[in-house]
C-alpha cells in the first residue's frame, strides 16, 4: 500500500475522481434548474409562486440537516461510505418525478435530493480538503466548486435545449437516472477514504494529538454566534443560498411571464452557474494569496449589484443575461472561500462537523429563499421580491466586513478556542 502523503500532486487521481464525482452533483440539481418551475406551471397547474417553490423549502430543509448529520457522522462512519449512501438515495429521484400523480411527490423527490446533495457534496468537499492539506485548501475547493456548479451549468442549459423539443419532465427522468447510477458506480468502485489523510495532518500540523471531534451540542453554538469567523461565514452562506434559492425558482418564473422561451430560460439559468463554476478555481487559489475576506466582502456585494440589475431589467435578456454574469462572479468569489475561511480557524479532527454546521446554516438559505421569493413574489411581484433578496445580500456582506476577522490558519486552535 502507498504511503498517505497530503497534496494536491501526491493524489491526484483521487482528488480527480472527486472532481468529476462532483460534476454528478451539480448536475443532479442543474437539471431542475431550467425545468421543474416550469413544470409546476404546465403539467401541475400551479398558479402561486409559494407553491411552485415549495420544491425548494423541502430540497432545502432536508439538504441542511444532512449536512448536519454528514459532519457529525463523517469521522465514525468513513467519509466513503456515506458518499455511497447519498447516491443510493438519489436513484429514487427521478423515479418520483416520472411516475408523481401529483405536485407532492416532486416536494417528496426533492427531499430525496436534498439528502443526496448533503451526503455527497458534503464528503466531497471535505475529502478533498483531507487530501491537499493546508497549504492549497483555497485551490482545492475552487476545483471542487467549479467542477459541482460547472456541473449546475451544463445540465441547465443542456435542460433547457431539450425541453424545448421534448417534454420537461422526460427530460428530468432520463438525465437524472443516468446521473445517478454513474456517480453511484464511480464512487462505489474507485473512491477511497480519506481517513488516514486526516491523522497524518493532525500528527504533523502544530495540533493537540489527543483532540477528538465536537460533540455536535458544543460546535453548534461555536459555529453559529461564539466564534466570529465561524458565525460571518454562517450567515453569509445562508444568504448566498437565499438569493440562489431565487434564481433557482422564481428567475425562471419571471423571466417566462414576460415571454422567454424555455431555450431562452435555458441560457440564463445555465450563464449563472456556469460563470460561477469556472471563476471559483481562480478564486479560491487567490484566496490563498490574498486571505478570505476581501473576496467574501467584494463577491457578497457584486450578488447584491446583480440582483438590483435583475430586478429592475422588467426581465430584457441581454440585462437578464448580464446580470446572470455578474451574480455568478460574486458567488464565485464568495462560495469556495468561505468553505476554506470555515477550515482556517478550526483543526483537521475537528474540520468535518464544524463545516457540516456551516453547511446546515448556508443550506437553510434555500428554506428561508424559497419561502421569501415566494411569498413576497405573490404580494409585491417579481421585480419587488428580487430587489428584497438584493437587499439582504447587501447588508450581508456588510456584517462580513464588520465582523469576520483577518485571515487566520488553524495552528493547534480546537472548536471551542477563542478567535484572537
Amino acid at each position: 500500500m502507498a504511503p498517505v502523503r497530503l497534496g494536491l500532486r501526491e493524489n491526484l487521481v483521487q482528488f480527480s475522481l472527486l472532481v468529476a464525482v462532483n460534476v454528478f452533483v451539480g448536475a443532479m440539481v442543474g437539471l431542475e434548474r431550467s425545468t421543474l418551475p416550469l413544470v409546476g406551471e404546465d403539467d401541475f397547474g400551479l398558479s402561486s409562486s409559494a407553491a411552485v417553490l415549495s420544491f425548494i423549502v423541502a430540497f432545502g430543509l432536508a439538504k441542511s440537516f444532512t449536512n448536519l448529520a454528514a459532519g457529525a457522522g463523517a469521522e465514525r462512519f468513513g467519509r466513503r461510505r456515506l458518499l455511497i449512501l447519498g447516491w443510493t438515495l438519489a436513484l429514487p429521484v427521478p423515479l418520483l418525478i416520472g411516475v408523481a400523480p401529483s405536485w407532492a411527490w416532486v416536494v417528496a423527490a426533492n427531499v430525496f435530493l436534498g439528502v443526496n446533495q448533503g451526503l455527497a457534496w458534503s464528503m466531497t468537499v471535505v475529502m478533498k480538503i483531507d487530501l491537499v492539506g493546508p497549504r492549497r485548501r483555497g485551490l482545492a475547493l475552487g476545483l471542487n466548486e467549479a467542477a459541482g456548479y460547472g456541473g449546475v451549468a451544463v445540465a441547465a442549459a443542456i435542460g433547457g435545449v431539450l425541453a424545448s423539443e421534448l417534454a420537461p419532465r422526460d427530460v428530468l427522468v432520463g438525465g437524472g437516472a443516468a446521473i445517478a447510477l454513474a456517480a453511484l458506480l464511480v464512487s462505489a468502485l474507485f473512491v477511497r477514504d480519506t481517513a488516514g489523510h486526516v491523522a497524518l495532518e493532525q500528527r504533523e500540523g502544530a495540533h493537540d494529538h489527543e483532540e477528538r471531534p465536537p460533540r455536535l451540542r458544543e460546535a453548534v453554538p461555536e459555529a453559529t454566534y461564539r466564534d466570529p469567523a465561524l458565525r460571518s461565514c454562517s450567515q453569509a452562506g445562508l444568504v448566498n443560498n437565499l438569493n440562489d434559492a431565487l434564481a433557482w425558482g422564481l428567475v425562471p418564473l419571471f423571466l417566462a411571464s414576460h415571454g422567454a422561451s424555455a431555450a431562452e430560460v435555458g441560457l440564463v439559468a445555465g450563464l449563472y452557474p456556469g460563470v460561477w463554476g469556472i471563476a471559483q478555481i481562480a478564486a479560491g487559489h487567490w484566496s490563498d494569496r490574498i486571505g478570505r475576506k476581501p473576496l467574501i466582502v467584494v463577491g457578497m456585494l457584486l450578488q447584491a449589484a446583480a440582483l438590483g440589475l435583475l430586478a429592475a431589467s422588467d426581465a430584457a435578456l441581454g440585462l437578464a443575461a448580464a446580470a446572470a454574469v455578474v451574480l455568478g462572479l460574486g458567488t464565485a468569489l464568495v462560495y469556495p472561500t468561505l468553505i476554506a475561511a470555515i477550515s482556517d480557524v478550526v483543526s483537521p479532527i475537528a474540520r468535518a462537523p464544524m463545516v457540516g454546521i456551516y453547511r446546515f446554516w448556508r443550506d437553510m438559505g434555500y428554506v428561508a429563499g424559497g419561502l421569501l421569493a415566494g411569498l413576497s413574489a405573490d404580494a409585491l411581484g417579481y421585480s419587488g421580491a428580487i430587489a428584497i433578496v438584493a437587499a439582504l445580500t447587501a447588508v450581508s456582506g456588510i456584517w462580513v466586513a464588520v465582523d469576520l476577522p483577518e485571515r487566520q490558519l488553524a495552528r493547534g486552535r480546537t472548536a471551542s478556542s477563542p478567535a484572537r
